[in-house]
């Protein structure tokens, strides 16, 4: 987007005064600078910078204790680059203004590949050096709740006032409820670009889904997830709720999950997973494959936060385990059945709060590995996953990071800087949780134990 073309946005959107100039750090939050509407073109030139720890603050947006990043690089700045993407309007704040998405360089030039958009950046590129092109498509699960409170709780239904109390899975009354609400998300998705498809009420009261449709470019579907997020958030305030992409904000209820469904074309646009038949071709098993084989070590970037564990408990109707299926949706890895001219790999082990940038270089870098080392699969499961003896992923926060600290493929995929960078703000970030006693604790064992 030239500044000329920029100019020429802005002038269509006269009521536009401030413009956000926002990174995304490895948490999958938005963080940078908010600068009058008549500095905009510095924001596209590349003139705004920021410290280069701002990727790796924790969920608290504090900086990461004795960090080699902050201190022995005295927290040096990094430039901030204009990522291409149409100034973004943001519209259901009380004054209109605009989003610009910036990606980050270290003062030599060369990409900061730690900064969690560069990353699957690199693994892209790494596809079209293969002459492949990865086309995504994301699933995305949330809530809407009641903001009154310390905790969250289901809403009041804006049709009968009444607060939602059940399950209500594919309930058609329970969109239509929310239909001033889902409008409105839709109407935001199409000012900034996001391809939102159908809208589903999911398994949990206040439960929704939205799909987002397949793209030719992960940079854009990852961009895309981050967004969608952000505005569900904003329009949810609009209309008086809260909306959550926490994995588990109900104990008792649905997790909500983040699936990825994707293929590979080459360069004649063939899909290279099919095969013709049901069982998909070889490449599409090497790909499966790498999923597995690095799987576990990855779980941090799928599960990222002391909350995400509970979505993956065992009998939670999550994968808990490494395995693959056809048109299995109890399999960490499905292969959907339909026409095999759309044969893809679908995703399903990755909760609604983590980073998409993180997920997708996860999920495009692990298959990639597969294709590269011609990896072989072991047989697909048949029944209920949740029943079988499989190896199973990280159950606790903690094996997580340990996991994705010593992982023998996670070089393979991500840069040894950002290794180090999720592991030292996991592990902060899991102190202070546990120097945190829950109300349950107290009520549990103060006066018994």
């Amino acid at each position: 987007m030239p500044v000329r073309d920029v100019k020429n946005w802005l002038e269509s959107h006269p009521d536009i005064e401030s413009v956000f100039a926002c990174v995304c750090d490895l948490n999958g939050t938005l963080r940078g600078k908010r600068v009058p509407v008549d500095q905009a073109d510095k924001v596209i030139e590349g003139g705004i910078r920021m410290p280069l720890s701002v990727v790796s603050v924790d969920i608290w947006g504090e900086d990461i204790e004795n960090s080699a990043l902050v201190f022995e690089t005295g927290d040096s700045d990094g430039l901030c680059e204009f990522t291409g993407r149409d100034l973004l309007p943001i519209t259901w704040t009380d004054r209109p203004s605009a989003m610009a998405m910036l990606w980050m360089r270290k003062e030599d030039g060369t990409p900061f590949n730690s900064d969690p958009r560069r990353a699957l950046n690199a693994v892209v590129e790494r596809y079209a050096e293969r002459g492949l092109t990865p086309v995504v498509a994301t699933e995305l699960e949330f809530y809407l709740c009641d903001p009154s409170g310390d905790q969250p709780r289901a809403p009041h239904s804006p049709v009968t006032g009444k607060r939602l109390d059940s399950d209500g899975v594919l309930s058609l009354d329970e969109l239509q409820h929310f239909d001033a609400f889902l409008n409105d998300v839709y109407e935001a998705c199409a000012d900034q670009g996001i391809p939102a498809d159908a809208a589903i009420s999911e398994n949990g009261a206040g439960q929704f889904e939205i799909n987002l449709l397949h793209v030719n470019d992960p940079l854009k579907a990852a961009d895309d997830a981050v967004l969608f997020k952000r505005l569900v958030r904003g329009v949810a305030r609009k209309h008086g709720f809260a909306a959550t992409f926490m994995a588990k904000p109900y104990g008792a209820r649905a997790g909500s999950g983040f699936h990825v469904h994707f293929s590979l074309l080459d360069e004649a646009g063939n899909n290279v997973f099919d095969n013709g038949g049901e069982e998909g071709s070889a490449v599409m098993l090497n790909a499966v494959a790498g999923l597995l084989a690095t799987m576990q070590e990855n779980s941090l970037t799928f599960a990222p936060h002391e909350n995400s564990y509970r979505r993956l408990m065992p009998g939670a109707h999550a994968p808990t385990g490494v395995a693959w299926g056809y048109e299995n949706r109890t399999a960490a890895i499905r292969i959907p059945g339909g026409n095999h001219k759309a044969r893809r790999i679908e995703h399903r082990v990755a909760g609604a709060d983590a980073n998409p940038y993180l997920v997708l270089t996860s999920i495009l870098g692990g298959a990639l590995l597969g294709i590269e080392q011609d990896m072989q699969p072991a047989a697909p499961i048949t029944g209920d996953a949740y029943r079988q003896k499989l190896t199973h992923l990280p159950l606790d926060w903690a094996s997580a990071i340990e996991a994705f600290g010593e992982g023998r493929h996670v070089q393979d995929i991500f840069s040894a800087q950002l290794q180090t960078l999720l592991v030292e703000c996991k592990a902060q970030e899991l102190q202070r949780f546990a120097r945190h006693v829950t109300d349950f604790e107290y009520h549990s064992y103060l006066e018994i134990v």
